[in-house]
């Protein structure tokens, strides 16, 4: 049962690295392209279940990518609530709180790394018993956070998991019953594995 973790396309936020939580902004003309190059990728993968985040960039992703018509929207795949530092960027928010970390600390009066953990295990008990091929179109850091539950590591490891606009990482199973992530960061040509072959 392999799981496409989907990161939407690119916003003018995504692109000047403004913190994207609850402001439903549209993809750019090149998040546009982005979305439609994905389509290639995963033509030809029958999907069992194709969920979406409730925002706008993740469901024109999704449509874009062509599986629009099978999707259903997910409200648990909404990004990170980041409160109080909701449109700053990481340095901003950092000359006010020196090392800050989305993954490691959450946001004031928005979500905390223990709510974003538990959002991201809802969803992974959801689909564990479905059986073949899921697409998640959601957003970059709680992504980061469900490919971590899956693989048993807490959220603040997902900091070291960058998943671009418009790309995608699969998680899956090794030897049948040990939860790995097999790809990570695959964008619309080419493929980064992750997993050593033995």
């Amino acid at each position: 049962m392999p799981i496409y973790l989907i990161r939407h396309g690119e916003t003018e936020w995504a692109l000047t690295g403004r913190h994207t939580g609850r402001t439903d902004l549209p993809l750019t003309e090149n998040g546009e392209r982005q979305a439609s190059a994905l389509r290639e990728r995963l033509q030809g993968i029958s999907f069992t279940r194709v969920l979406t985040s409730p925002y706008q960039r993740a469901r024109r992703t999704c449509e874009l990518a062509g599986l629009g018509a099978e999707a259903k929207v997910e409200a648990d795949l909404h990004e990170w609530d980041y409160g109080d530092y909701e449109g700053r960027t990481t340095p901003d928010i950092q000359l006010q709180r020196p090392g800050w970390n989305v993954f490691m600390d959450g946001c004031p009066h928005g979500e905390s790394v223990e709510a974003v953990s538990r959002r991201a295990d809802r969803v992974l008990a959801a689909l564990r018993p479905v059986d073949g091929a899921v697409a998640l179109f959601s957003h970059g850091q709680f992504l980061g956070s469900v490919a971590m539950r899956w693989i048993g590591l807490p959220v603040p490891e997902g900091r070291h998991f960058v998943l671009d606009t418009a790309s995608f990482g699969v998680l899956g199973y090794e030897h049948g019953d040990i939860p790995v992530v097999s790809s990570w960061n695959c964008k619309g040509q080419g493929i980064e594995k992750l997993k050593v072959e033995s």
